[in-house]
C-alpha cells in the first residue's frame, strides 16, 4: 500500500504551493478509511518539507517517481519516502529515505540501537538507528521479493535527521557499519543529500518501478524452514526489522549478565510478529558464541519441519539434539543449559510424560534447567485445557526460582499481508476482545466465505500448485477412523459429497511441508507455530452465531480430541470456570488457524449463520491498486506467451486479448471483454489478477518514451480513482487518431477543475500529452462541458509486457 504516490513534479506543488500535510491527510484517510494523529500531521507538514527542498533541483528529473508511506509488502512497516528513476546506466534505482525529527539522541551499547524521543509520552526509548531501518527495509526487499531479485531493481538505502547536528552520538563509530550501507544525512546537509540522490537518479522513472515491487512474489526460499541451516551456523539469513531487532538485541544483552544472575525473558507478541524468527535467530547467535543452546517447543511441528530442512547438512542425531520438547527437563540438574529458547511457551504443560504423569511443571522445570531462559508467549494462543504457559504463570515461576525478569514486546507483524487490521478484526469477530475494526477491507488481506467446502479446498489446491505452501485445516470435531484404516473417511459432509480425511499418520507432523498432503486436511496441532501463504478453514459445529452472538460449543469436538479431555469432569465441579475456559479454548484454536495464512484466509462454516455473519463484517473487495505511470518490467522476453483454454482453467494467470479498434464500447463490462476474446495472454505471476484486465497493442510514435511502437501492453477497463498523471485510453467523439485506429487515443492524462455551486470541483479542461522522442506531436486539449456523455476514459495502462522483436 501506498500513502502517496506522484512524480517529482507534483510533489512539488503539492507540497509548495499546497498544504502537503492536508494532501496527505486526504490519501491517507482514502487508502486506510480513518484519520491520522496530529503528531503525524505535524511530522509529514514539516519532514516533507525538507523533501522539497531537497528535490527543488533542475539536475533531478522532473519525472522521478515519488513515494510517500509506502508499506512494505507483507509487513506493517512504512518506508517514509521513496524515489524512484534510473541511473546514469538506465538500470532501475530506488533511493530510501528514512526521516526523523529528531533534534537529539544519545548511543546505545547495543547493536544498531539509539536512545531518543520518538514521540507520544514514553519519553526517551530504545530503538533502531535510522540507519540501520533503512538498510534493513532495502535488505527485506531484496531478501523476499522476486521482482527486485529478478527485475535488477538497485535499492540505495539513506537517512536524513533534518533537525539533528553532527554531535558524535548519532554519526558514532560504533554505528559506522550501517552508516556506511545507508549514508546518514543531518541538519544542513540537504545539499549533500541532493547530490547523493542526483548521484543514483540520474532519469525518470519510465518502467513503473514501484508497481512492479508492490506485486512482486514473495519468494518462499527465504522462509524460516529454508534458512534453518545458515542460521544455526551463526547466520541470520532473516533481517529483523525494527522492533524484533530491538528484542533479538536486549536479548543478547540480558544472556550476557546470566554468569552472575538467573534471567528470565517473557516476549510477548501475537501471531506473526516474528516470535520463531528471533528464536531461531537467537539459536544461531548463541551457538556461534559456542553457548550450550536449544530450541524447545511443545509442539511437535516446528520441530519436525525444521529438522526434516536440514538433515543432509548435517546428521539428524546433531539436528535432535539441538531442538528439544518441553517435557524433556524433569531430570535436568539446574543449569545444565546456558540458554533454552521456548518457543509457544503458552503450550508447555503442567505434567510431562506420555500419560502426563512425570514432573511438577513444566515452566518450572525449563527454567530451572537454564542460566538463561527465553519464552516466546501468546497468552491468546492457548488450544487445550492442560495449556497452563501463560505469561502470568511465567512471571510467577520465574520469582519463585529468584531469576531477574525482563519483559519484551512485539507489536509488528508480518503474517496476513502485514495487516494488524486482520487481526484487530478477527479478535473483535470471535468476541475474543474488542477492538476498533468491526469490518475488514478484504482488499487488505484475502479473506473469503464459502458456501461449499469442495469449492474452497479446490481453490486451495490451486494455490498450492505454486510453491507448496496453501492447506486446509478444521476445528477438531471430526473423529480420526482413517488413522486405523486408511479407507475410511474423516471429515465427511454428504450434502456437499465433501469427503476428506485428517493429515496421514505417516506425515506426522511434516504434513505441512509433504508434497501431495493439500488433499488431507490438519488441524491445530500439525499447524501451530508454522506458516502458509493460503490457508483454508473448516469451521464445525463447536462455533456457531445465535441470537446475535457468538456461541461455542467444546461438546461438539471429537472425542478423539485430546484438547478438551477431563472437561466433563470440570463442568460438574466448577462449571462457571470450565465453560469461560472452553469457551476460550474454541475460539483461540479458530484465531489460530485463521492466522496461518500470509496471504490469505478461506473459510467455510458448517453453521450457516455464522457463514452470514463473517459476511455482514466484510467491506467489498478494493479494486487493486497499480502505479500511475507503469511501463515496463525489466525481461529478457520479447515475445508474448499465449494461454489455451486448459491452462486458463488450470489456473494459469492470463487477460483477454483485445484489438483496440474493434473493441465497441465493451471496457464498461469486464465479462463483456473476455467473452469476445477468442486469445488470452500469460501474465508474469507477480500481476495480481483483478477485473477488467486485458491486453492490446499499441501503434504508433506518439509515446514512445514509455510505449514502444507495436508494444503489447496489459490494460485496466474501466478504472477508478484518479488518472492524473496516468497514462489512459480516452475514447472522444472529436478524436481521430490514426495511430489507435480513429476511435481511441492513448495518452498522458491531466486536467483542470473549477468550484461548482452544486457539484463541488469538476473538470474544465482536460489535457491529453504525447510523451514521444519525436518532434510533431501535439497535445489534445478537450473543454469538458456540465455533460459531456461523449468523453470517457475507458482503460489505464499499467505496464508493457512485451516489445516486437527487430
Amino acid at each position: 500500500m501506498i500513502i502517496y504516490q506522484a512524480t517529482k513534479s507534483v510533489f512539488l506543488h503539492d507540497t509548495l504551493r499546497d498544504d502537503i500535510e492536508d494532501v496527505m491527510s486526504r490519501h491517507f484517510h482514502k487508502a486506510t478509511g480513518h484519520g491520522v494523529g496530529p503528531s503525524e500531521v505535524r511530522s509529514w507538514k514539516y519532514s516533507l518539507m525538507e523533501m522539497a527542498k531537497v528535490l527543488n533541483d533542475d539536475e533531478i528529473p522532473s519525472d522521478v517517481g515519488v513515494a510517500i508511506e509506502y508499506q512494505l509488502p507483507l509487513q506493517n512497516k512504512r518506508m517514509d519516502f521513496v524515489i524512484t528513476g534510473e541511473d546514469a546506466s538506465a538500470r532501475s534505482k530506488v533511493v530510501i529515505v528514512e526521516l526523523k525529527q529528531w533534534s537529539a539522541s544519545r548511543r546505545s551499547e547495543k547493536d544498531a540501537i539509539v536512545w531518543a524521543h520518538r514521540g507520544g509520552r514514553a519519553g526517551e526509548t530504545e530503538g533502531p538507528h535510522p540507519s540501520y531501518q533503512a538498510w534493513s527495509y532495502a535488505a527485506y526487499l531484496e531478501d523476499f521479493n522476486s521482482a527486485v531479485q529478478e527485475g535488477d531493481i538497485k535499492l540505495q538505502p539513506c537517512a536524513y535527521l533534518h533537525n539533528h547536528p553532527r554531535n558524535g552520538e548519532i554519526d558514532h563509530p560504533h554505528y559506522q557499519e550501517h552508516i556506511k550501507r545507508a549514508p546518514l544525512f543531518l541538519a544542513h546537509e540537504w545539499g549533500k543529500l541532493q547530490k547523493f540522490i542526483r548521484q543514483h537518479v540520474v532519469y525518470g522513472d519510465r518502467k513503473g518501478i514501484l508497481y512492479t515491487i508492490e506485486n512482486g512474489r514473495i519468494k518462499p526460499s527465504k522462509m524460516l524452514a529454508d534458512s534453518v541451516v545458515s542460521l544455526l551456523q551463526g547466520k541470520s539469513e532473516f533481517i529483523l526489522l525494527d522492533d524484533q531487532k530491538l528484542v533479538f538485541e536486549t536479548i543478547l544483552q540480558v544472556e550476557a549478565k546470566a554468569e552472575q544472575q538467573k534471567q528470565v525473558v517473557i516476549v510477548q507478541g501475537g501471531p506473526g510478529t516474528g516470535k520463531s524468527v528471533i528464536a531461531i535467530n537467537l539459536l544461531g547467535a548463541m551457538l556461534s558464541r559456542k553457548r550450550n543452546a536449544r530450541y524447545v517447543s511443545k509442539n511437535a511441528a516446528p520441530r519436525a519441519v525444521y529438522e526434516a530442512k536440514l538433515t543432509g547438512a548435517f546428521t539428524r542425531t546433531r539436528i535432535s539434539n539441538l531442538f528439544g520438547g518441553s517435557g524433556t527437563f524433569v531430570d535436568k540438574e539446574p543449569d545444565t543449559y546456558d540458554v533454552l529458547i521456548v518457543d509457544e511457551a503458552h503450550r508447555l504443560n503442567e505434567k510431562s510424560g506420555l500419560f502426563s504423569h512425570l514432573g511438577e511443571n513444566q515452566v518450572k522445570e525449563v527454567i530451572s534447567s537454564s542460566r538463561c531462559t527465553v519464552f516466546f508467549v501468546d497468552d491468546n494462543q492457548r488450544v487445550t485445557l492442560k495449556d497452563i504457559g501463560s505469561s502470568d504463570e511465567l512471571r510467577f515461576r520465574a520469582g519463585k526460582a529468584g531469576a531477574e525478569v525482563t519483559e519484551l514486546q512485539l507489536t509488528s507483524q508480518f503474517r496476513c499481508n502485514g495487516s494488524d487490521g486482520y487481526l484487530e478484526w478477527l479478535d473483535n469477530t470471535l468476541d475474543i476482545r474488542r477492538t476498533e475494526n468491526p469490518t475488514l477491507d478484504t482488499g487488505e488481506y484475502d479473506f473469503r466465505v464459502f458456501d461449499n467446502p469442495e469449492e474452497l479446498h479446490a481453490l486451495i489446491a490451486l494455490k498450492n500448485r505454486t510453491n507448496n505452501r496453501s492447506r486446509v485445516v478444521a476445528g477438531y470435531c471430526w473423529k480420526w477412523p482413517s488413522k486405523k484404516d486408511p479407507a475410511a473417511w474423516d471429515i465427511q459432509l454428504p450434502e456437499f459429497d465433501y469427503r476428506r480425511r485428517w493429515n496421514l499418520d505417516k506425515d506426522g507432523s511434516l504434513w505441512i511441508i509433504t508434497p501431495g498432503s493439500v488433499e488431507q486436511v490438519g488441524c491445530i496441532h500439525t499447524c501451530q507455530g508454522l506458516e502458509l501463504d493460503y490457508v483454508g478453514v473448516i469451521i464445525g459445529p463447536d462455533l456457531t452465531y445465535k441470537g446475535g452472538h457468538i456461541v461455542s460449543d467444546a461438546t461438539k469436538r471429537a472425542s478423539s480430541d485430546k484438547s478438551v479431555h477431563g472437561l466433563k469432569a470440570w463442568l460438574k465441579s466448577d462449571p462457571e470456570k470450565a465453560l469461560a475456559i472452553a469457551d476460550e479454548i474454541v475460539k483461540n484454536t479458530y484465531r489460530t488457524l485463521m492466522t496461518r495464512g500470509m496471504k490469505g484466509c478461506y473459510v467455510y462454516c458448517t453453521d450457516p449463520e455464522l457463514r452470514a455473519f463473517f459476511r455482514s463484517r466484510l467491506q467489498a473487495v478494493r479494486t487493486g491498486v497499480v502505479d500511475s505511470e507503469a511501463a515496463t518490467k525489466p525481461s529478457n522476453v520479447l515475445q508474448l506467451q499465449f494461454a489455451s483454454k486448459a491452462e486458463r482453467d488450470a489456473g494459469v494467470n492470463a487477460a483477454p486479448f483485445i484489438d483496440l479498434r474493434f473493441a465497441a464500447g465493451n471496457f464498461s463490462d469486464p465479462q463483456a471483454l473476455a467473452d469476445g476474446s477468442d486469445e488470452w495472454v500469460k501474465l508474469p505471476d507477480w500481476v495480481n489478477q483483478q477485473p477488467g484486465l486485458f491486453v492490446a497493442q499499441v501503434i504508433g510514435e506518439s509515446m514512445n518514451r514509455r510505449i514502444p511502437n507495436g508494444a503489447w501492453c496489459l490494460f485496466r477497463a474501466n478504472p477508478t480513482g484518479t488518472r492524473e498523471g496516468k497514462v489512459v485510453v480516452v475514447q472522444h467523439r472529436s478524436i481521430s487518431d490514426p495511430e489507435t485506429g480513429g476511435r481511441y487515443t492513448i495518452k498522458l492524462y491531466s486536467s483542470e477543475k473549477v468550484e461548482s455551486p452544486d457539484e463541488g470541483w469538476r473538470h474544465s479542461r482536460i489535457t491529453l500529452r504525447p510523451d514521444s522522442s519525436q518532434p510533431g506531436f501535439q497535445p489534445l486539449v478537450l473543454e469538458v462541458p456540465d455533460h459531456d456523455e461523449d468523453f470517457s476514459v475507458v482503460a489505464e495502462m499499467l505496464m508493457v509486457l512485451a516489445v516486437p522483436t527487430e
